[in-house]
C-alpha cells in the first residue's frame, strides 16, 4: 500500500460498496495515491473500470489509474471528458496545510470539503457517490444541508483504521440525485 490512508477507503468501502467494478472514479488530491490504488483495484482499472486521480503535486505511476497534475478547480468540464461520461465516484482525502491553530486548520480543511462537493455535483452521474476527509468540530451545517438535498443518505464515517486521537472523519453521501439543472 502507498499510504496509511488507503486502509481507511478499504474499510469504508467494505461496509458502503460503493467501489464496484466498471464505476468511474475521480480521486481529488490523489498524491501519494493510496485512494487510486484501492479504487483501480476495486473497480477494476483499466478493463473495466476507470479512475482519475488529480493533484497539484507530482505523484508516481499507479497501475490502472490515469494521473492528471492540475488544480481540480479548473477543469470539471475536461475531466467528465476524461472518464467518457460523469464520474460513479469522486473521493477527496485532501487536507490543506496544518497552520497549528485549530480553527483555522478546520475552516481550510471545510473550503477544501465544500470545493470538492461543488465539484463532485458537476461531474457525478445520478446514484454517484461522495466521499470526503472532514475534521471533527463537525461538518459546517449549510454544506450538510446543501449535501442531504442532493444525495439520498449523509454520514460521518470513522473507519477503524483512524487513530482513535485522530480528528479526522470521513464525510460519506451516497445516492446523488442529479445536478440543479438535470432536473424535470
Amino acid at each position: 500500500m502507498r499510504s496509511r490512508a488507503a486502509y481507511k477507503l478499504i474499510e469504508i468501502d467494505d461496509k458502503a460498496h460503493f467501489l464496484r467494478k466498471g464505476a468511474r472514479v475521480i480521486d481529488l488530491g490523489a498524491a501519494p495515491g493510496g485512494w487510486s490504488q484501492i479504487a483501480a483495484e476495486r473497480v477494476d482499472a483499466p478493463r473495466h473500470g476507470k479512475v482519475i486521480a488529480i493533484d497539484i503535486l507530482q505523484m508516481d505511476p499507479v497501475p490502472g489509474v490515469n494521473f492528471v497534475k492540475l488544480d481540480f478547480h479548473s477543469a470539471p468540464g475536461a475531466l467528465k471528458g476524461m472518464m467518457g461520461g460523469p464520474a460513479d465516484v469522486v473521493l477527496s482525502d485532501m487536507a490543506a496545510n496544518a497552520t497549528g491553530h485549530a480553527r483555522t486548520d478546520h475552516l481550510k480543511i471545510m473550503a477544501l470539503v465544500e470545493a470538492a462537493a461543488d465539484f463532485a455535483r458537476g461531474v457525478l452521474a445520478p446514484g454517484g457517490t461522495f466521499l470526503a476527509k472532514v475534521l471533527q468540530g463537525g461538518t459546517e451545517a449549510a454544506l450538510l444541508a446543501s449535501l442531504k438535498r442532493d444525495y439520498k443518505s449523509v454520514k460521518h464515517v470513522k473507519p477503524p483504521a483512524s487513530r482513535v486521537d485522530s480528528a479526522e472523519l470521513y464525510l460519506l453521501a451516497t445516492g446523488f440525485r442529479g445536478a440543479p439543472d438535470s432536473k424535470t
